[in-house]
């Protein structure tokens, strides 16, 4: 495989798995142990990692959340814990569910280490985010925590590409989002009101985008080469499963 094709097959279970945390009960009771809302340590749990910032660099930074969802969240935590309070408790659930999920795994330690390298190699020029997280302290160095960290960073390096290649598209996020799959339920969920733009003509200028984020993203696998980088994609489609509790 290609770096780029292995970027396009890694996509889709990186998004999926990188998140699948942040839905673990034990993550959700973590916020209220916290004194914050649910949505509150979603918005700052994902973006704490820069720090002590305004709402409106936040949003930026996430793109495809509208802004006035971002600022109820994140205001609302900075009123009771540091952003990177609770960034850090974010990555500590992080940690405790690979552990829990994916650390029985005779594989984990090998989906670890080439997750590891792809992070390492990848390229963090104009995604804050990802570069934020890259540069967090992992608290628990066991196989199952650092791949699961891999899978977060992974995801938030697709993320971060994603939203550059939308505005090279001449998309705005909201118009990407609303020419997704999830529509304007997807658009709902990410806080953006309607009436929303029409659909159709935003369709292909989409999907330009989803190749070049492929193409955006590829340096990190070229580290890999072809046969290791067709490993990884085999390795993450077995964890699936185990990610969700199967």
């Amino acid at each position: 495989m290609t770096p780029e094709q292995v970027a396009a097959a890694c996509k889709p279970l990186a998004l999926e798995l990188g998140e699948a945390f942040s839905r673990c009960p034990s993550t959700l009771r973590r916020a209220r142990l916290l004194g914050i809302s649910g949505w509150a340590f979603y918005i700052t749990g994902r973006a704490g990692a820069l720090g002590d910032v305004r709402a409106e660099t936040v949003a930026a930074a996430l793109g495809f959340i509208a802004p006035e969802a971002v600022a109820d969240g994140w205001d609302a935590a900075a009123r009771t814990v540091p952003p990177l309070e609770v960034a850090a408790a974010n990555l500590a659930e992080c940690c405790r569910w690979g552990a829990a999920r994916l650390g029985g795994s005779p594989e984990v330690s090998r989906l670890a280490g080439l997750l590891g390298r792809a992070v390492e190699a990848a390229d963090g020029s104009a995604m804050p985010l990802f570069a934020a997280w890259r540069a967090m302290p992992v608290p628990d160095p066991s196989p199952g925590a650092r791949a699961a960290v891999g899978l977060l960073l992974l995801r938030e390096h697709f993320a971060g590409a994603y939203l550059l290649a939308v505005r090279a598209a001449g998309l705005t996020p909201l118009e990407a989002v609303l020419a997704g799959p999830e529509g304007e339920a997807g658009a709902a969920a990410c806080g953006w009101a309607p009436p929303y733009p029409p659909v159709g003509p935003l369709v292909r200028r989409r999907l330009w985008a989803e190749a070049v984020t492929d193409r955006l993203v590829s340096p990190a696998f070229r580290a890999l080469g072809p046969v290791e980088g067709t490993e990884l994609v085999h390795l993450l489609t077995a964890a699936r499963p185990r990610a969700r509790g199967g």
